[in-house]
C-alpha cells in the first residue's frame, strides 16, 4: 500500500453528477478534491461529433455491459444494460437529449422526501428549476423556464430527416399538438427534442467539457482514471476514506470532510453494500460484515422500457447506410467543412409525450421517431434497411426491481433484477402505445412513405400476440435509477435523508440518479444535473 493521500472530499465516479459538484466544490468551496472515475479519461473524439455515438452503442470500449437476470415474465429474457465507463459517464456516450421531465415528477420527490404536512419545498419543482437554468445556455429559448449564458450548452439538431418532419405533421393531425418546447410548460405533444450540443462548434457538450473543463487545471482538483473503488474506509459510522486499485495498484485515500458517492444506480449500491451498509441478509449472504443495517439499499430500481414496431419504407427517408461508403465520406466532410449534414443529427430527432389513457396533463409514454430500422442487440427478425422505427417508452414503470451482490469481488458486476412488466399495468399501457404506434403508420402523411410493416407484422393482433411482442422486444431506455432513494424518516426502505446523507452514517452522501425516490418522466442527465447542482450547496451549506 502506498502513502495515503488527504482530501477535503473525495468522489467516487466521474459521470454527469460527479462532474457538476467536484465543479462547485473546488470553485466556489475552494476545497480540494480527488475525483475517481473506473474508465479511461477521454474516449475517441469521433464521440464530440452527434452522429459519433452510434459507432459504439454495441461495444464495451467505454460501456460497462450489465447482463440482467433472466426475467420468467419475459420468458427468460434478461436485457442487456450499458451503463457509462469514461469520464463523463453517460454525458460523453449518450445520444445526448435533454430532457427534464415533468414538473409533478419534481413535486412527487419532494412529497416522497419531506414530513408529511411540512411545508418545505426542498426538491419541488420550484425549487430545481434554478438549477435547470443556472447550468444552461440555450441558443433558442430562455425566459421563465430557460437558462441563458450557463456552461452547459442545449440546442436543436444541425439536421432533421424527412422522416421526422413527417412523423411531426403525422401526429398533429392525430389531435397531438406541436410542442415547441418539452422543458417547459407542459410536456404534451409532439416536436423536435433538444440536446446537449453546442450550437457553435456543432459538438457534443459533456458534463467534463460544461462543468469540469473550467477547473481541469486547478491544483484544489486531482482527478484519477482507471481507478476502482473496492470499498470504503469507516471507523464506526464515520466514513473517513476510501481503497482503490488503479492499473493493479492498491491505493487508499483519506477525507477531511465527506466521500460523495456517484457511481450510478448499479455500482453506488454495490459500493455500500461491500464496505457493510445494506440489507442485512444480503450482506450475511456474502459473509460481509455488517456495518449499518439498511434495508433499502439496492431496492427501488426504476429504468424506463421500450418497445418497436417497425416498418419498411418505399425509399430513403432517414439514416439507412449513411454510416458507410461514399455516403459516410461525404456526410463526414460535409460535417468537417460545415457542421451541418447527417454527421450533425444523433439520428433520433423528435418524439411525442401522450397518455394512453387520456390524462395528458401527466403523459405516460415517450413515442420516440427512429427513421431507420432498429432493433435491440438480442431481438432477430429483420435485416437493416430504409424503413422507419417506433419505440413507444413506458415513463413511469410501478414495478421496482433491485440490485444486490453477485459476490464480495469488487470488480464483478451486480445482478441486476429489472422486473420488466412486474406491474400489470406496466405490460397494458405499453401494449396500448404500441398499438397507437401502429396507427401512426396508417395515417396521413406518414403512410405516404411507408412501404409495410414488417415487425412484428400485421397478422399480431390479438392482445396475447401484441403481450408475447412487447415481452420478446422490451429493451432499457439506459435510465437506471433509484436504488439508494432519498425519502421521509418513516420510510424503511429510505436510505438517504433529505440533504442526500447516507442514513446511520456520518461523512457519507449520494448525488448520482440512485438518489431518486421516484424516475422521472424523460431522458434522465437533465435531471440527474439539476439534482447534483442543489447536491453540491447542500454540501457547502
Amino acid at each position: 500500500m502506498s502513502t495515503i493521500d488527504r482530501y477535503d472530499y473525495i468522489i467516487v465516479g466521474g459521470g454527469s453528477s460527479a462532474c457538476v459538484v467536484a465543479a462547485k466544490l473546488v470553485r466556489e468551496g475552494r476545497a480540494k478534491v480527488l475525483l475517481l472515475e473506473r474508465g479511461p479519461a477521454k474516449a475517441n473524439p469521433i464521440m464530440h461529433f452527434p452522429a459519433g455515438y452510434m459507432k459504439f452503442l454495441a461495444k464495451d470500449t467505454y460501456l460497462s455491459m450489465h447482463q440482467t437476470k433472466p426475467q420468467p415474465q419475459l420468458n427468460g429474457r434478461g436485457p442487456i444494460v450499458p451503463q457509462g465507463k469514461v469520464l463523463g459517464g453517460g454525458s460523453t456516450v449518450n445520444a445526448m437529449v435533454y430532457m427534464r421531465g415533468q414538473a409533478a415528477d419534481f413535486d412527487l420527490w419532494n412529497e416522497l422526501a419531506t414530513s408529511e404536512g411540512s411545508n418545505d419545498g426542498a426538491w419541488s419543482y420550484a425549487d430545481l428549476l434554478p438549477y435547470f437554468k443556472e447550468q444552461e445556455d440555450n441558443d433558442h429559448l430562455a425566459g421563465e423556464f430557460h437558462g441563458v449564458g450557463g456552461p452547459l450548452k442545449i440546442s436543436h439538431l444541425g439536421h432533421t430527416s424527412p422522416m421526422t418532419r413527417t412523423y411531426i405533421k403525422t401526429l398533429q393531425g392525430m389531435e397531438i399538438p406541436y410542442n415547441p418546447d418539452f422543458n417547459g410548460a407542459r410536456q404534451f405533444g409532439v416536436g423536435f427534442m433538444q440536446h446537449t450540443i453546442d450550437w457553435r462548434t456543432r459538438k457534443r457538450s459533456s458534463s467534463v467539457d460544461a462543468f469540469l473543463a473550467p477547473v481541469m487545471n486547478n491544483p484544489l482538483l486531482t482527478i484519477e482514471t482507471e481507478a476502482t473503488v473496492t470499498s470504503l474506509e469507516m471507523n464506526g459510522d464515520q466514513v473517513t476514506g476510501v481503497r482503490y486499485v488503479q492499473k493493479g495498484t492498491s491505493k487508499q485515500a483519506d477525507a477531511g470532510k465527506e466521500v460523495i458517492l456517484a457511481a450510478g444506480a448499479y455500482q453506488t449500491p454495490k459500493l455500500l453494500m461491500l464496505s457493510g451498509i445494506g440489507p442485512e441478509d444480503e450482506l450475511t449472504r456474502h459473509g460481509l460484515k455488517t456495518v449499518v443495517a439498511l434495508p433499502g439499499v439496492g431496492k427501488n430500481l426504476q429504468d424506463h422500457y421500450e418497445c418497436p414496431v417497425v416498418a419498411t419504407t418505399k425509399g430513403s427517408f432517414g439514416y439507412y447506410g449513411q454510416d458507410r461508403g461514399w455516403p459516410m465520406i461525404k456526410a463526414g466532410l460535409q460535417y468537417l467543412m460545415f457542421k451541418s449534414g447527417p454527421v450533425s443529427t444523433t439520428g433520433v430527432e423528435t418524439c411525442a409525450f401522450y397518455d394512453p389513457d387520456g390524462n395528458n396533463d401527466r403523459p405516460t409514454i415517450q413515442m420516440f421517431c427512429v427513421p431507420t430500422v432498429y432493433l435491440d442487440r438480442d431481438v432477430m427478425g429483420t435485416e437493416p434497411g430504409d424503413g422507419v422505427t417506433i419505440n413507444s417508452l413506458l415513463l413511469r414503470p410501478k414495478a421496482r426491481g433491485s440490485v444486490t451482490l453477485a459476490s464480495k469481488d469488487p470488480f464483478d458486476n451486480p445482478i441486476v433484477d429489472t422486473r420488466i412488466f412486474g406491474h400489470p399495468d406496466d405490460l397494458r399501457l405499453t401494449m396500448a402505445a404500441f398499438r397507437f404506434a401502429r396507427t401512426v403508420l396508417d395515417a396521413s402523411p406518414m403512410r405516404d412513405l411507408i412501404e409495410k410493416e414488417i415487425f412484428p407484422g400485421p397478422d399480431v393482433t390479438s392482445d396475447d400476440a401484441v403481450a408475447a411482442h412487447c415481452k420478446r422486444t422490451v429493451k432499457t431506455g439506459y435510465h437506471p435509477v433509484g436504488t439508494c432513494k432519498m425519502g421521509r424518516d418513516s420510510d424503511q426502505e429510505a436510505v438517504l435523508d433529505l440533504n442526500l446523507r447516507v442514513r446511520g452514517t456520518r461523512s457519507l452522501r449520494v448525488v448520482d440518479a440512485s438518489m431518486m425516490p421516484a424516475i422521472v418522466s424523460g431522458n434522465t442527465n437533465a435531471a440527474v444535473m439539476a439534482a447534483a447542482g442543489k447536491a453540491a450547496d447542500l454540501i457547502l451549506a
